[in-house]
């Protein structure tokens, strides 16, 4: 089964992570870029960002030259916060 991330950006707000910050930094790449590249980096995920930006789509598409290790990888998955979704459509699942 494949999951689609719709809108995984979160609208920014990862760039207040101090944790996402740091791996941005060592990689030379933005929070969201790498939120992107930890979404399409596991199997059997699609990530859909959104961006009326045209800078804001070629960054989005600006993740394919670098991975993340095992480590970030498992940091950043360790990031769980309970019942913060930002969009809430009336049909989703009870996931949290």
């Amino acid at each position: 089964m494949a999951v689609t991330a719709y809108r995984p950006i979160a609208r920014g707000s990862l760039g207040n992570e101090p944790m996402i910050l740091e791996i941005a930094r060592r990689h030379g790449k933005s929070p969201s870029q790498v939120a992107l590249r930890w979404l399409i980096q596991q199997d059997g995920v699609a990530a859909i960002p959104r961006s009326s930006r045209p800078e804001h789509v070629e960054e989005n598409l600006a993740v394919d030259d670098f991975a993340l290790t095992a480590d970030e990888m498992a940091a950043i998955t360790a990031l769980t916060v309970r019942n913060q979704r930002f969009v809430n459509t009336a049909f989703s699942p009870d996931w949290d």
